[in-house]
């Protein structure tokens, strides 16, 4: 990693990550003096929407069931597919549809972008968003690399724009408030975690499109070297564009697109940013059908403040695991209502009943509300590059066969033998 890359996320320590609001803190830190004195609380917010295939549809639908209330106005749809840029323009009501997404980044009233794309686009694509002076929500995960979330983050400290991270599950407060909990002692202390993202496909596979033939012909105005941007270049490919999320040139597969929804709620609860230590297990185990991503999944991290963090990801069976964090004085249970602690003997020691959920419409809702005054972001960058570390960290593990650990002089992930490395908790 060049000099030129090297993160201003080191300035945002563990201890103050959330003691100060954290991520809050550093978004009110973030909010563009343009917003802050042109923008005002009632005034009509612009968006453009880069990608218009189905993630993006689901943000579309978002947008139509609150821009009335919310008082939103779709400028632009861009995408590669000329189709379903047309297709978007017609759902949201936009007024332009772009093959090109450089082309929603000239309008100057569009007041922030959705990028909603295959993950090997979500850096170039906020980077120049920001350049372009717009404020950005980006699907997770934040970018495809630890490396392209420093160059992120060290834009953003150049444009003071904010960007808010598509890990809708921030905008249920049971992760903030548990983590209220937590530093008040009511668990004492913390030393381990468990969650998990399962599902169980049917006979064609995680991520597959059934049907889908090999020799499927692209769409006549599908720009296919759009679509690959910096990826490898190869001829059309049906699978490699439809099931991406099987292909670690454009996706992380388990990791980045369920994992980062799990493990960025326990870094909320318990304080967390960049792992010490990660291992990554799973195979392609069940369906070795071309994809080079796992198909079943499991990770480990331990944390520098002395605990760690097991995550769940089989693709071929559903039954999950209690969502908790143990303490040595209790366990706090994470429920569909909020979460409950207990301690060894099952006594309530604290309970909370949760506001808010994982909901794309509480999120952008957060968002504008970031933009009309200054509201704290649920899910920022800090924790955007935080998730990215440790699932791009997991995933190398898996491939290298190594224990990954944590270069916090270099900020950058190496072999973990390589690196000298504690057996004990942080002590500042």
């Amino acid at each position: 990693m060049s000099s030129e890359q090297q993160p201003a996320s080191s300035e945002v320590t563990r201890r103050s990550f959330l003691r100060t609001g954290g991520a809050a803190a550093a978004g009110l830190a973030w909010t563009a003096k343009s917003y802050a004195s042109i923008l005002g609380a009632n005034d009509r917010i612009r968006i453009g929407f880069l990608g218009a295939g189905g993630m993006a549809n689901a943000h579309m639908n978002t947008f139509n069931a609150i821009k009335d209330k919310n008082n939103l106005e779709a400028i632009a749809v861009a995408d590669c597919w000329q189709t379903r840029a047309e297709e978007g323009k017609t759902k949201t009501g936009a007024q332009h549809a772009f093959g090109d997404y450089q082309k929603v980044l000239e309008i100057k009233d569009i007041d922030y972008v959705t990028i909603a794309t295959p993950e090997h686009w979500h850096s170039q694509m906020t980077i120049d968003a920001l350049d372009a002076g717009k404020a950005v929500y980006c699907e997770k995960p934040m970018t495809h690399s630890i490396p392209e979330a420093q160059a992120v983050i060290k834009k953003q400290k150049e444009t003071k724009l904010p960007i808010q991270v598509g890990v809708q599950g921030m905008s249920d407060d049971s992760y903030s408030s548990a983590a209220k909990a937590i530093e008040e002692g009511v668990l004492g202390q913390v030393v381990q975690a468990q969650i998990e993202y399962v599902r169980r496909y049917g006979e064609q596979g995680p991520w597959r499109r059934p049907g889908l033939k090999d020799n499927e012909p692209k769409p006549a105005d599908l720009d296919w070297n759009a679509w690959l941007g910096k990826a490898p270049k190869i001829d059309w490919n049906p699978h490699h564009y439809f099931e991406w999320r099987n292909y670690g040139q454009y996706s992380g597969g388990i990791c980045t697109d369920l994992f980062i929804h799990r493990i960025t709620r326990i870094m909320k609860a318990c304080n967390l940013l960049y792992p010490r230590r990660v291992v990554g297990m799973g195979g392609i185990w069940q369906w070795n059908d071309g994809r080079n991503l796992p198909d079943n999944f499991e990770m480990i991290c331990e944390y520098p403040r002395g605990m760690t963090v097991y995550v769940l990801g089989t693709m071929s069976n559903r039954v999950g695991i209690d969502h908790l964090i143990r303490g040595y004085r209790g366990t706090l249970y994470f429920t569909r209502e909020g979460w409950v602690a207990k301690d060894k003997d099952g006594k309530v020691l604290a309970e909370h009943k949760k506001s808010g959920a994982e909901d794309t419409k509480l999120h952008h809702t957060n968002l504008q509300n970031h933009l009309r005054n200054g509201e704290p972001l649920n899910c920022p960058t800090e924790l955007g590059l935080a998730g990215v570390v440790a699932v791009n960290m997991a995933n190398e593990s898996w491939r290298s066969g190594q224990m990954m650990g944590w270069d916090t002089e270099n900020e950058k992930m190496a072999p973990a033998n390589t690196l000298e490395l504690s057996h004990f908790p942080e002590t500042t």
